[in-house]
């Protein structure tokens, strides 16, 4: 479970701060369980986002870690990769609400977003779906897909239920198995990936470097059939 503390903007963003995605807040809140008030129930501790205090703001990496921080201070921290193991998201007009559940103990987070106006915390808000989206699925209150950005001349309209249909047949939801995944790899499956399987953690240059000496290397073939044998008993078991 993440915990609050103290790291520079400098610490928290020196090896990625160009890639990444980051949305100011207005409120930040945190509930709290354990701390019951007068009438018995669970209370929020609530950030807000001010001049003395510091702004929030919620920022997702390339790298796929999301984090909330409030000026020099890191209120919230984790990786969206595989996240569906322990996250459920809802977005309700200007707020997310994040549902939490790490070795059988659930807190809850809610995001309310800063705009100038409301349409445009909406908005703001929609667009940090989107990036969440590319790592597991965003629930609205209605459960209705939003309406893209920039598009609010337009209304939003459902996919024809065969389109629906046939996209809901390629894309496999979740994680996936080890058959499955070796079934991809040796082509004799036709999947398009989750978005979550589809972000490299290797940096493009290094990676180029990593193949070049791969295949100057004259056991590499010999490898790579060894490792196409191995897939092909995997996917028997």
């Amino acid at each position: 479970m993440a915990q609050t503390k103290c790291l520079s903007s400098s610490e928290i963003f020196q090896e990625t701060a160009a890639d990444k995605a980051m949305w100011k807040l207005r409120r930040y809140g945190r509930l709290l369980p354990r701390a019951k008030d007068k009438d018995g129930n669970s209370s929020w501790k609530v950030f807000e986002s001010n001049e003395s205090t510091g702004h929030l703001e919620l920022t997702v990496l390339d790298s796929g870690h999301l984090l909330v921080s409030q000026a020099q201070e890191l209120l919230e921290g984790f990786s969206l990769i595989n996240a569906q193991s322990f996250l459920k998201i809802q977005q309700k007009s200007d707020s997310l609400l994040f549902l939490i559940t790490l070795k059988g103990e659930s807190r809850m987070v809610r995001l309310q977003f800063d705009g100038s106006t409301r349409a445009l915390a909406v908005e703001a808000c929609r667009s940090a779906v989107e990036r969440l989206q590319e790592y597991l699925p965003v629930r609205t209150q209605e459960n209705t897909p939003p309406c893209a950005p920039h598009t609010s001349t337009q209304p939003c309209t459902e996919p024809p239920a065969e389109a629906a249909s046939a996209t809901a047949s390629n894309v496999t939801q979740g994680s996936l198995s080890i058959k499955d995944l070796t079934q991809y790899f040796l082509g004799e499956r036709d999947l398009s990936l989750p978005l979550a399987y589809r972000h490299c953690i290797a940096p493009p240059g290094d990676l180029r470097l990593l193949l070049r000496l791969c295949l100057l290397d004259s056991s590499f073939p010999a490898f790579v059939e060894q490792v196409e044998k191995e897939l092909r008993e995997l996917m028997q078991e």
